[in-house]
């Protein structure tokens, strides 16, 4: 069956595996968001059935998005991948470290909800909000992640409110807590460790959860991860 796809932040690592992992099914329409649209265009030129389009979540453009995004027709699945890491010392984090730590990873994709709302498919439709396991209660935490953690936590948050909010509605919405995934975030921040699980995969997982989930989910919050707690 066909669905009309947005993912926010796929471009690179895990964003960009989904967007290759939806555009499998030939009869999908893919929407795909990112700063980084001329990366976006020469990763995806070989899909004809994936668009790409600039998006700033740091400086989020509301009527610029909602005319991208209107393009694709009502909307089935949209998956908010985006993601900030900073690591650094909690005493060293700047004002600004923390404004763009919540900006891009929660305050950024509430207002992409908020524009798309009109746009999803009224008679069912399914939000994938990507988090991590440094914003799950409960799980292990590293030192230096408090702006990133922090963040991905209030984005669980939003999650349960918006399910909330709109149980009465055909939208759903739920998110994913990822654990470790080797991208070049997490290399990044974590120089020489080996996560457990390729982008591919965990791409893989996301879409199949976004496709088949959300008649059955809403408003959870969901450990996607082999370690323990």
């Amino acid at each position: 069956m066909s669905k009309n796809i947005v993912i926010i932040g796929g471009s690179t690592g895990i964003g960009k595996a989904i967007v290759e992992k939806a555009a499998q099914n030939a009869e999908n329409n893919i929407c795909a968001f990112s700063r980084q649209k001329e990366l976006m265009s020469k990763n995806f030129k070989s899909l004809n059935n994936v668009s790409v389009h600039h998006l700033d979540l740091e400086h989020f453009s509301g009527p610029k998005f909602v005319s991208d995004v209107e393009k694709i027709g009502p909307i089935d699945i949209l998956i908010n991948n985006a993601g900030f890491l900073i690591k650094k010392e909690f005493d060293k984090l700047s004002h600004e470290d923390f404004v763009k730590s919540y900006q891009i990873n929660a305050i950024g994709i509430m207002q992409v909800v908020q524009a798309v709302l009109p746009a999803m498919n009224q008679h069912g439709s399914h939000i994938v909000n990507i988090s991590s396991m440094g914003g799950f209660q409960g799980s292990m935490k590293f030192p230096g992640l408090a702006a990133y953690s922090t963040s991905k936590a209030a984005l669980c948050s939003f999650t349960e409110l918006f399910a909330e909010e709109y149980k009465d509605s055909n939208i759903k919405m739920n998110c994913l807590c990822l654990g470790a995934v080797q991208t070049e975030m997490l290399e990044a921040a974590f120089p020489g460790f080996e996560a457990p699980h390729q982008p591919e995969q965990i791409a893989e997982y996301i879409y199949d959860f976004s496709c088949n989930q959300g008649d059955f989910l809403n408003g959870k919050i969901i450990p996607v991860s082999l370690s323990t707690p």
